[in-house]
């Protein structure tokens, strides 16, 4: 039986309306496709303690959390990811790419240009379809 990961991801907006997306490193489980940065909730975490601790060790920045924006499951050949979207905003500090290979900002109509982690796509099409 497939064990299955409780992660949380970050959307992060700036005030130009754009959306924070990151590279996976070649050295990653599913390398080299993009996510919205975030990981995985301990066992004792909510949900939005887990992602202002992942992305303060990940991007070196603080954040504030907002609102849930999705929650699915995903099955990935060698485990089940259920994948927690949480939109967020940057109080302090600049996105590093601590771990990950790249980072871009992107507007929501051009998210569809970039190749992404299967389990992130509902995240990305319910951006493009938000009017904002």
């Amino acid at each position: 039986m497939k064990k299955t990961v409780k992660v949380v991801a970050a959307i992060i907006e700036n005030e130009e309306k754009e959306i924070l997306c990151a590279l996976r490193s070649p050295k990653m489980s599913i390398p080299n496709l993009w996510e919205f940065p975030g990981g995985k909730v301990k066992q004792e975490e909510d949900i939005f303690t887990a992602l202002i601790r992942e992305i303060d060790e990940e991007l070196d920045c603080k954040i504030q959390t907002i609102e849930l924006h999705n929650n699915i499951t995903h099955e990935y050949e060698k485990f089940i990811i259920n994948l927690i979207a949480i939109k967020a905003k940057i109080i302090s500090g600049q996105p590093k790419a601590n771990e990950h290979s790249k980072l871009i900002w992107l507007k929501r109509e051009n998210l569809n240009s970039l190749k992404w982690a299967p389990a992130d796509i509902p995240a990305v099409e319910l951006l493009i379809k938000e009017k904002v």
